[in-house]
């Protein structure tokens, strides 16, 4: 690991935390996240959609703006729409449950991931990537079963983030996934060198 040089610009990286208890293990990877990254030489900003209060589901009046000119309407949708237009590097963390994300972090992405920025739309009306300014997406996840059940249930979760979400971005955007498996049978050291990880991976970004 090793701080930006001074010639190099500035990375900006967007942390976002789905879990709510503030005591969590995701919390501490997101913490572990975040001390990797700048100890890169990145500015990071971390999201914590629980303590923000953020509200998931979309309001009627946010379905009937999704296609306007201002398709966010919410001030927490606007302020996080802004932050997502300005980072290169967007890193999710959150527990997988039932095979998939929490209703939090995907009514996140319905409400911040509008047109305008994940994509747009060309004069033909055919859609076109938002998200060329990312150059990494990192998904961060916890999961109570197996590995090889994780597998076979298709980890929709991973799925949207790294295949879906990576469909928004540039040719050039690469994706990163870390998984701690069957975490209800792991030991302390388990866990430790999982968050040990996790600092020296976002330490190399």
């Amino acid at each position: 690991m090793g701080s930006r040089p001074a010639s190099e610009p500035e990375v900006i990286a967007l942390i976002v935390v789905a879990h709510p208890c503030a005591d969590s293990f995701a919390h501490e990877a997101a913490s572990r996240a975040r001390s990797g990254l700048e100890a890169a030489g990145h500015s990071v900003t971390v999201v914590d959609l629980y303590a923000e209060q953020f509200m998931p589901a979309m309001s009627q009046a946010e379905r009937l703006a999704y296609h306007s000119a201002t398709p966010a309407v919410d001030a927490i949708v606007i302020a996080h729409c802004e932050l997502v237009r300005a980072a290169q590097i967007v890193v999710f963390v959150y527990p997988t449950w039932w095979s998939g994300l929490p209703a939090m972090l995907k009514g996140w992405l319905d409400k911040v991931m509008v047109p305008g920025v994940a994509f747009t739309f060309n004069s033909s009306g055919k859609v076109r990537p938002g998200l060329t300014h990312v150059r990494r997406i990192v998904g961060i996840s916890t999961y109570g079963s197996p590995r090889a059940y994780v597998a076979a249930m298709n980890d929709n979760g991973r799925r949207i983030i790294t295949r879906a979400l990576r469909v928004s971005c540039g040719l050039r955007t690469r994706t990163t996934w870390m998984g701690l498996y069957a975490m209800d049978t792991r030991s302390d050291a388990d866990r430790a060198a999982f968050l040990d990880r996790i600092e020296q991976k976002m330490g190399s970004i």
